[in-house]
């Protein structure tokens, strides 16, 4: 499969396609984003990914399947602004929070997204919230996730916070949880989240 211009085909309303979308944002890319639903991928996205999932992100003749994959390679490939830290160790360290981030949310957004009325999906629910006001003092000193700049752990938190209305979670507004709040008002206030989003997204937070 070759395009002459740089495509990704996007689930509108799902968390892995939105990050895609932050990064190419933030590196203010000229890319072609083709709006696919989960149950409508095409052959042409076959020939380019066997999983069949998206994001799938076809530059010229090069194809990947993998969201964290699309999101290093636009890094590396468009290295202004940069979303990993320089250094090795504090770059392995943003790589390992990413993993934990999916490892520990990610599963509980998948749970409650495929069954929204199950018993698994109250628990999930109440996991993720419980751990989400645990996490919430870390904003206090940083106005990033352990980090003073934007990075790639953003680009995979900030479509998980803006979902919470629509996965039936509501933070409570307290002292505690403040610096959380303000962390996801930072967020979603960045021009490059703002363009990211869709009309189904936009429609989440009215």
């Amino acid at each position: 499969m070759r395009r002459s211009s740089m495509t990704l085909f996007s689930d509108p309303t799902c968390q892995y396609s939105h990050r895609v979308r932050i990064v190419l944002a933030e590196k203010g890319v000229t890319v072609d984003i083709e709006d696919i639903e989960a149950n409508g991928v095409t052959e042409e996205i076959l020939e380019a990914n066997p999983y069949g999932t998206l994001p799938t992100l076809v530059d010229r003749d090069l194809a990947l399947y993998e969201s964290k994959v699309v999101m290093e390679y636009l890094d590396e490939r468009f290295p202004h602004p940069p979303l990993l830290p320089v250094y090795p160790v504090a770059r392995a360290q943003s790589r390992l929070w990413i993993y934990r981030v999916e490892r520990d949310w990610c599963g509980l957004i998948d749970v409650i997204v495929a069954s929204p009325d199950s018993k698994k999906a109250e628990a999930a629910r109440k996991e993720f919230r419980e751990s989400l006001i645990s996490i919430a003092s870390i904003f206090t000193d940083m106005n990033y996730f352990m980090n003073e700049e934007f990075t790639l752990v953003d680009c995979c938190l900030a479509p998980m916070l803006w979902r919470l209305p629509q996965l039936g979670i509501e933070l409570p507004s307290n002292r505690q949880v403040k610096p959380l709040l303000d962390y996801m008002d930072r967020l979603f206030a960045r021009p490059s989240f703002e363009e990211s989003l869709t009309d189904l997204e936009r429609e989440i937070r009215g």
